[in-house]
């Protein structure tokens, strides 16, 4: 039976992210540079300003504050998309498929900058009459009624592409792993079922305690635990690179070589190489997905515009920083060459042996802690998805169905996990990126007007 779920969770995951998809993502991605000349770029100062509240005002429709905004986002992609999926992208397709995340992040900078400012400009009301935002929102208020079912079509995706399967499955494997066997609870041969949905049970009930208090308990929680976690990550690996520095040089050049030979990767294939590297770029910083746009399109302020901004953040974190952290520290400690792990484990490894047990510790903590969030903001995700699809009043019947997938997901393989959100994701980018893409103008008119007005404020 779970052999069979991995073949189809695989192959399902292979056909959805075919070449077109890498067309969509980075083709749609480089137009968005074009539209925009790169001006955004320039204005990422003005960005953190937003961030630190310099224009925050209660007055303003949303939900929540910008700082809110962007740290429940950065709480659904930092996690086991920057920790196990670079393992894992390392591990089955080389060095080279860093590099490749590197490019979707960069130009994932402008897809965010468009959708998210996208999901402030139409926003719209659910059947309860709350504001929202988000893909849906922005093909319902913003495109001629012939493309509306794109709108539900991203809900229904969305759906299920929300559920927490890799982070559920690679948590519970590190306390596994990193606490259980290790203090010798429990013998490396034991099978791990019973353990999994024992795991399963108690991070099933942590999750519910949080998440039916909606999304400012969500964004809350968010917002104290994702900086300090980030800062504590990074900096644990800067001081592993430190005192590995030539050999961190030789691994960016490492990247760097293998990005253009495709060796490493199965089959030997350049394409195979890029369309990995773009879906674990994709899976890290959401860029063109949609999910980011829910976050950011509850944010209050009535300028699109600087959310657009804000949300280019996004990616220069998860990715930029983090993804590449950690790539450096697995092939600086050289166990991605021989693995004895898979996912979160062997970056868990790779910590241990440039810093000691010390650097296992550190690794537990912010891999608990990042995938705590990201579970709690996904299921904010899914829920905005049921709540468009079936009606706000049933919301809460998704966030159930949600904590009860914890238990499924606990015993799911790795492999299995990861296609069946990959999969899903690829078909949320179809109707994110169409509807963007669509819009576009409509953004660089408002944004030419806020550049204008930023700058006779400035002069």
């Amino acid at each position: 039976m779970i052999d069979a779920i991995n073949v189809a969770t695989t192959t399902f995951a292979d056909l959805a992210w075919g070449p077109w998809l890498l067309v969509l993502l980075l083709g749609g991605g480089f137009a968005f540079l074009v539209i925009s000349r790169f001006t955004p770029f320039r204005y990422l100062g003005h960005a953190v300003n937003i961030v630190r509240g310099t224009y925050n005002n209660p007055d303003d429709p949303g939900h929540i504050n910008h700082a809110k905004a962007l740290s429940a986002a950065l709480a659904g992609t930092i996690g086991m998309g920057n920790i196990a999926g670079v393992a894992l992208a390392l591990t089955i397709a080389g060095p080279g498929a860093i590099f490749w995340m590197w490019v979707t992040a960069i130009i994932g900078m402008a897809t965010k900058f468009f959708t998210c400012s996208l999901a402030v400009m139409y926003r719209g009301r659910d059947s309860a009459g709350q504001l929202q935002g988000g893909p849906m929102y922005v093909i319902r208020e913003g495109l001629p009624k012939k493309y509306h079912f794109l709108a539900y079509w991203f809900a229904g995706v969305g759906m299920i592409g929300c559920l927490p399967a890799l982070q559920s499955n690679q948590l519970i494997q590190i306390f596994r792993d990193l606490v259980f066997v290790e203090q010798g609870w429990l013998a490396p041969t034991t099978d791990p079922v019973y353990y999994n949905l024992a795991s399963g049970v108690v991070l099933a009930a942590i999750t519910g305690s949080i998440i039916f208090g909606g999304l400012q308990r969500i964004a809350s929680v968010a917002r104290q635990v994702v900086p300090t976690m980030s800062l504590l990550y990074l900096g644990a690996a800067v001081i592993a690179l430190a005192l590995n520095l030539e050999q961190a040089g030789a691994a960016f050049q490492l990247i760097l070589r293998d990005a253009f030979s495709g060796e490493a990767v199965a089959g030997g294939s350049l394409l195979s190489l890029i369309l990995y590297g773009v879906r674990r770029g994709a899976y890290s910083n959401e860029a063109g997905m949609g999910t980011e746009s829910l976050a950011h399109g509850a944010v209050r302020t009535n300028e699109p515009i600087r959310e657009g901004l804000v949300a280019m953040l996004g990616p220069v974190v998860d990715t930029l920083l983090i993804c590449t952290a950690t790539a450096l520290v697995i092939l600086v400690s050289g166990v991605w060459e021989h693995p004895a792990a898979t996912g979160v484990t062997l970056t868990a490894a790779a910590f241990g042996q440039l810093l000691g047990p010390l650097g296992t510790v550190i690794i537990f903590i912010c891999v608990l802690c990042f995938a705590a969030t990201t579970i709690f903001t996904y299921s904010f995700y899914g829920a905005q998805c049921a709540g468009f699809l079936l009606g706000a009043h049933r919301k809460h019947l998704y966030r159930k169905i949600y904590v009860g997938f914890i238990l499924i997901a606990a015993v799911l393989p790795i492999t299995a996990a990861v296609s069946l959100i990959d999969g899903c994701f690829a078909l949320m980018a179809i109707p994110t990126m169409f509807s963007s893409l669509m819009l576009a103008p409509k953004v660089k008119q408002a944004a030419q007007q806020y550049w204008a007005k930023f700058q006779t404020a400035h002069t």
